[in-house]
């Protein structure tokens, strides 16, 4: 049986376990986002529901305890997923562009940031 020269090696186990690592660390990443906008809800949710009680900067104080967690946990997984992506090299799957994911970081903090302004400027 003759072989095709043209056709592409395939990928070794190596490879492809390599391609699984890659995309696992995605959905890590995008675990970690989930979690980030949960905390993120949860502020939001606190403050609305608990705004009215005494002292005033209470229930603020901790929206804003939980905005802030939810900014550190998803600059935190950006970070980590951007470095296990610098470490490993895609072979077969096409992967998230650290880009995007910086991307998304900066929408969740930035997000975060405009509601502890919010919660404490709005009345």
């Amino acid at each position: 049986m003759k072989m095709d020269d043209d056709r592409p090696p395939s990928p070794s186990r190596l490879d492809l376990a390599e391609d699984r690592t890659i995309l696992a660390n995605e959905r890590t990443f995008a675990g970690w986002m989930r979690t980030s906008l949960a905390a993120l809800a949860l502020g939001v949710g606190f403050h609305v529901l608990f705004g009215s009680m005494a002292p005033a900067w209470l229930p603020r104080a901790i929206a804003t305890g939980f905005l802030l967690l939810a900014a550190a946990i998803i600059i935190l997984a950006e970070r980590r997923a951007a470095a296990v992506m610098d470490r490993l090299s895609a072979h077969v799957v096409v992967t998230a562009k650290p880009v995007n994911l910086r991307i998304f970081t900066a929408a969740v903090a930035l997000g975060a940031a405009a509601l502890i302004v919010a919660i404490w400027l709005l009345k």
